[in-house]
This record gives structure tokens, sequence and C-alpha cells, in this order.
């Protein structure tokens, strides 16, 4: 799951990680700031935060279907995982590469650790996975053996393979004859053992399990629809159709995950759509990282797969008990249980937009800037609304747009009808948004095709801004209008994530917009800003240079303050520097969602210094930084985890919020989740996290609490425009009273 909805927190009394974590204790009057005791490890803090996943498809707490969920995002994760991290540590070892990273690990020792905490990872999910089985049958949801259901179901199951399974399907023979066959990145597989009926020779054939989302799908229901087969299942139980005559030994199941880190050469591209594409053509082919193979499965046969695979039978061989692929239990968790799942969420529009139809350019000109607040409230009724304006408005003249992930719908076709209504639109489509390469090559061939200027940004860096930028003309002079997000232009992840936005029109950041663009589509050297900052051009530094600010203004007057939210720390120069204001006494807040170097409470170090991980429905997904700065505060939000890959090999923005109602908004966002006591969990100095215990009467989690606000602010907002209506009407009954026409 892309920038994945995962999220939650290792029970107090897991010890899975351990040993992973660093066990030394760093001495306070011998610091030194390249102690790798003072770091932890990013691949096993992200492996840490998949635990907390974990546990919340382990929580009683959490509806049944909710947790199944989990369950199937935990899947989805190690997926990624493999694909991307442990693909990147073989690629290291592959090229010698011994050097160790910050924490003080090589590649080998990194993965060596990744591995073994992975196999705890697998059997906790097998556990989890059969309890939840156990509560869903209680409620009629069950995933059944074919060998086990009635004559009739069988027979209308046959029909079914017969009909709408058996032409898909692609025996590759095994043998002498027949090359090993290519194996595709995360599809199962069947390895069918047969002979002939008088023969005592064994055969071997590959068989792919044609799990497709719309033609079979991998959970085929019976009657009633919450009752399922799997359908390597049925394959298994009609092999005699694939294979007429023969005599089944045995049909086991396996799965490999290929590397999805295929670096291109951008030095030596001259096209970049022409070297992505050839990037996901090389992504087909990449080695394997993974094999995981059903339990019981013939350890010869077995041996005989990692070998043909390439792989280290006892490092990279995994044997899967239970069902194998538990991201398929999102068909599960999407039944219609209401009962079974979280009370539906529906958004609330924002007060200023609510009831005002007016053109949302007034709106945002006579109110000033506009806090967005999703999934809370709705993407449609705001950005979409935005841009469909911006559309249709005879006085825009010129739309100009980053799409780091988008999906087809309002927003394309908003863009679209922009070009098709003459107006000048530009967008830049970052083609290297990694598993979405291949969306985002036919998203700017669309656009394209609609006369519409697309740009892949600046070659060997990532945009990754959240950015819309209109130039309308007000009067008679030239105003610009923007907004600026921390979540990506995509209707479906609005509803998941939890992300902010800004609409405004400042002029200053306007003009830091046009020169933005300006180089993003352009040739302009990087420029200096009035008010944003950018990446990779001064936002490390600017953040660096206002910690530093908070060490003085803490030495002064003892008021140092920071605090950040972010999806992961991992960047070792902000590391440090936070190391030095906690250091000197400065207080340092932290919400951080998955990887996280820094270690809290470390004694004379980073006392005043607290981490937490918010979990919820909703993946925590927006990003502020805030810094006292002796009362002449400063709030920022916008696209930038605190990673190296985002302050220095990618284009990404935060932008000021100076607005005094909009920052007691991201005060009070701040506020509620760091005195959460139901879904926030609280680092401890080794890296471990501990789920804080709520009473009665702070049972609700932030989340809970954020939605009630929003939908409180409504209805205020409501009222007071109701009571303004009528203020005015009873005004206009007076003055017609008095006789006036």
């Amino acid at each position: 799951m892309n920038d994945s909805l995962a999220q939650s927190i290792l029970d107090d009394d897991d010890d899975t990680d351990l040993a992973d974590h660093p066990t030394s204790m760093p001495v306070a009057d011998d610091f030194k700031p390249d102690d790798p005791t003072l770091y932890l490890n990013r691949e096993l803090t992200w492996l840490a935060f998949n635990q907390r996943v974990l546990h919340e498809a382990d929580d009683p707490r959490t509806p049944l279907l909710e947790r199944v969920k989990f369950l199937a995002i935990v899947s989805n994760n190690l997926d990624e995982f493999f694909m991307k991290r442990i693909g990147g540590l073989k690629q290291q070892i592959a090229v010698g590469v011994h050097k160790p990273s910050i924490d003080g690990r090589t590649p080998t020792e990194q993965l060596k650790t990744c591995q073994a905490q992975v196999r705890e990872m697998h059997a906790e999910q097998n556990r989890i996975f059969d309890e939840l089985m156990v509560l869903v049958a209680e409620h009629g949801i069950r995933i059944l053996q074919i060998k086990d259901l009635a004559l009739d179901a069988r027979e209308r199951l046959r029909d079914h393979f017969r009909a709408n399974i058996f032409p898909m399907l692609t025996p590759l023979a095994m043998d002498p004859a027949h090359p090993f066959p290519f194996i595709s990145n995360l599809a199962l597989n069947l390895l069918v053992t047969l002979r002939y009926p008088a023969g005592s020779e064994s055969y071997m054939a590959r068989v792919k399990v044609p799990v497709h989302r719309d033609v079979s799908k991998r959970l085929i229901p019976l009657d009633g629809g919450t009752t399922f087969v799997t359908l390597e299942d049925l394959i298994v139980a009609n092999l005699d159709m694939l294979f007429p005559g023969m005599v089944i030994d045995s049909a086991e199941l396996f799965r490999v995950t290929r590397n999805a880190i295929v670096e291109p050469d951008m030095e030596a591209a001259t096209d970049l759509l022409e070297l992505i594409e050839t990037e996901l053509r090389e992504r087909h082919f990449a080695p394997i990282v993974r094999l995981e193979v059903q339990e019981g499965f013939d350890p010869v046969h077995r041996g005989m797969l990692a070998a043909e695979l390439g792989l280290n039978e006892e490092q990279d061989v995994v044997t899967v008990v239970g069902m194998m692929q538990l991201r398929d239990l999102f068909e599960i968790a999407g039944l219609d249980f209401p009962d079974l799942k979280d009370a539906p969420h529906r958004p609330v529009d924002h007060p200023l937009l609510a009831n005002d139809r007016r053109n949302i350019f007034h709106i945002i000109r006579e109110n000033g800037p506009i806090l967005l607040q999703h999934p809370y409230q709705p993407f449609s009724t705001s950005v979409e609304r935005f841009l469909r304006t911006a559309a249709d408005d005879p006085k825009v003249l010129a739309i100009k747009m980053t799409l780091y992930r988008t999906s087809a719908g309002a927003i394309l076709d908003s863009l679209i009808e922009a070009a098709r209504n003459g107006k000048q639109v530009a967008v830049l489509v970052e083609l290297q948004a990694r598993f979405d390469e291949a969306a985002n090559i036919g998203w700017a061939r669309r656009l394209e095709a609609e006369g519409i200027h697309v740009n892949y940004g600046v070659l060997g860096l990532k945009t990754h801004s959240k950015l819309i930028f209109i130039v309308r003309r007000d009067y008679a002079q030239l105003r610009r209008y923007y907004h600026i997000g921390t979540g990506n232009y995509h209707p479906g992840t609005a509803k998941l994530y939890t992300d902010l936005g800004m609409l405004g029109c400042d002029e200053e950041i306007g003009q830091d917009l046009t020169e933005l663009f300006n180089y993003l589509t352009g040739y302009s050297p990087p420029p200096s800003y009035r008010k944003i900052l950018a990446a990779p051009y001064n936002l490390k530094r600017c953040i660096i240079d206002k910690i530093n600010r908070e060490i003085e203004h803490q030495r002064r007057d003892g008021s140092g303050l920071i605090q950040m939210k972010m999806n992961a720390l991992e960047d070792v120069e902000i590391t440090r520097a936070l190391y030095r204001a906690t250091r000197a006494g400065v207080r340092v807040d932290l919400i951080i969602r998955d990887t996280c170097r820094f270690r809290p409470g470390l004694p004379g170090i980073s006392d005043k210094a607290r981490v937490i991980s918010i979990v919820g429905r909703f993946l925590e997904h927006g990003r502020i930084m805030y810094f006292r700065n002796g009362g002449d505060e400063e709030y920022y939000i916008g696209s930038a985890d605190m990673m190296g890959r985002n302050l220095d090999s990618r284009v990404e923005v935060h932008a000021p919020v100076e607005n005094p109602e909009l920052r007691q908004e991201l005060r009070l966002i701040l506020d509620v989740q760091f005195a959460d006591k139901r879904s926030a969990w609280d680092m401890d100095s080794d890296g471990h996290y501990t789920q804080r215990t709520p009473t009665e009467e702070n049972a609700k989690g932030a989340q809970e609490t954020l939605m009630a606000v929003a939908e409180k602010r409504l209805a205020a907002a409501g009222k007071h425009k109701e009571k303004k209506i009528r203020s005015r009407l009873l005004s206009h009954f007076q003055w017609r009273l008095r006789g006036n026409d």
C-alpha cells in the first residue's frame, strides 16, 4: 500500500526487536555526534513500525473486520519492504559495500537482522490469522477447502473453473527440453509433480495462479458471498482437466519477490520518459530477493527452486504456515458488515466553503488563507472545487501543477477542461514515483494529447512537492492563488490519509511559486525564496538554522521549544541538530509515524525529548513544523519528511502558516495528538514503543477528537451564518417599516 494505511505500535511486552536496537547507552560527558549508539537503524525501525501495524490486527478493541484489514496491510507492507529495502541491501552486498551505516551496521548485518525479525513477524501473522478466522467464522465468514464442501457445491465450482479459469491457465513443463520458466514478481504459482499412470518417473510443471481483480479474484465467493474458497485450491481440485490422463502426486504453492530498485542512468539519459519505461521493463526481470513456500513443501523441491532462482535456501526462503499472500484479505475486510467495522466517517465541508457557493477565489481573497484538514474535510469540495473553478473561470489565465500520484477523475478532468477553455496549463508529472511509474506515464500522455504542457521536472531530482498554482486577472491586476499540501492529489488516499493543505493568495508566496515553477519547467537557476522553504535548495539549511536559533533562545531565557510532526526522521544532519538542541535544554516533541533514528530520554543528551506515534483508522501523513522562536512563533506545513532523500534529492516545499486563526488550528492538532491516551504510543530510549492506557474520560483517540472538532466547527459556522442572515433580514424589514422602499 504505497505510502500505506498501515500504522500501529509495538506492544510493551513484545521484545521481538530488542536485539535490533543499541544496547549501550551514549555517555553525556563524552558526547560524540558520530557515536553509532545515538542512532536507530532505518530498516529496523521501519520493521518495528510494521510490527505496530500488526498489533492493530491483534488488538481486540479494534473492530473485527478492521483487524482483518490491518493484517492485510502488514502483508502488503512486507512485500514492499522486500522489494525496496531488502532489495537495496542485497544490491549493496553484491557490489561489495562494507561501510557501516550511521548506526554502525554493515549491509550484511542489516540484512541478517531484518530477515530474522521478519521470520518472527511471519509467525505472529500466522497466529493472528488463525485467531481472526475463528472470530469471523462466528459471523458466517469462512475460507473453506474444496474437499470439505458438499458434492453439489464442488460441481458448481468445477463448472465455474471450466468456464472462467481453465482458459487462462498455461502449464509450463520443467525438464531438460524446457528451460526453467520465468516467475513473475508476487505471483502465486503451483509446482505440480505428476507422472504417467503406468510409469514411475516424475515430471514437474509450473502453473501460474491467474489472480485478477476483475476476472478471477483470489477468494471465490460461494452462495451468500461470505463463504470463500481460494483460487489456487480450485485449480488444484481440477488439475485433472489441465493434465488429462496423468497422476497428480503433489501441487505445492510458492511465490517470489523481486527487487524493485533498478537505478536508471540519469547522467546518460536523453529522454526521461523512455528511460523510465526501460526501467519498468527491467524491473520485471529484476533479481529475486525472497522465495515463499507453503508449509509441507517437499525439501527437495524447495532446494531445487532456491538453486534455480539463485537464492540462499537458509536465508532467502520463507515457509508460510496458513494462507500465503495475506494482502488478499482486503476482500474479506471489504464485506458489508457495518457492525464489524469502524463507524462510517463522513467528512464535513470546511466552514468557509460549506454554504458559500460564490467563486472560490472570491472566498479566498475575502477571508484570507484557508487551512484544509483531510479526511475530516472532503477533498472534493475543497481542492477539486479549487481546480474545477479555475478550469471554468474566464478570468483564470494559467494553471501550473505538480502531480506525484493521482488517479483518473476530477483532477485530470479539470486540467483537460482548462486547456480546452484556452488557458495555459502546465503540469509536472513525476515519472519516478515508486510503483506509480506506469500510471504516471499514462497520465502524462493523456494530458499531452489534450495540448497540456507536460514536464518531467529537473533531471536527477524527484518532484515530490504538492502544488497547484493559478494566475487570475483580478480587476486591473494579476493575482496568484495556490494550494500547498502535504498529500498527493489523489481522491482515494485523501479519504484514508490525514493530510493538510492551504489555499491562499499571499503575494510573496505567489512570487516564490512563480520562480519555483520556472525552475522546474525551464532552465533558470535555483532561486532564493522570500517565504517558502524548498528542497534541495534551502529547506535543510533553514531547518537546522531554526533549530540552532532555539538553542540560542534556550540559553538566553529558557524558552526553546521545537515540535515536529512527520512520517519519518532519518536524516543524520537533522538528527544531530536535534541532539544539539536537547543537550542545550531545548524541549523537543516529535510525532513520527514510522522510521526514527532519534533516541529520546538519553540521560544528559535527550532528557527533554519525547517521540510518539499515532495509531488510528487513518494513516497519519500530515507534516507540521513548529518553532517557538522566543514567542515570535513559526508554523510550517509541507511535503517533506526529514529524510536524506527528501531533503537532498527531491523538490519539496514547506510554506509558513502566518494567519493567527490557522495557527490555532495547527496548535490544536499538535496538542490533541500529544495528549492522546487511546491511539498514541511513546518511544523509549531503546526505540521500543509503549501504548498509552486510556481512561473512560479520554477513551477517544486523536483522530476521533479531530473528527468531532470538524463537525462542531461546521455546525457553529452554520449557526453564525444563520444568525448573520437573520440579522440582515431584520435590519432590512426595519428599514422597510421606516417607510423606505
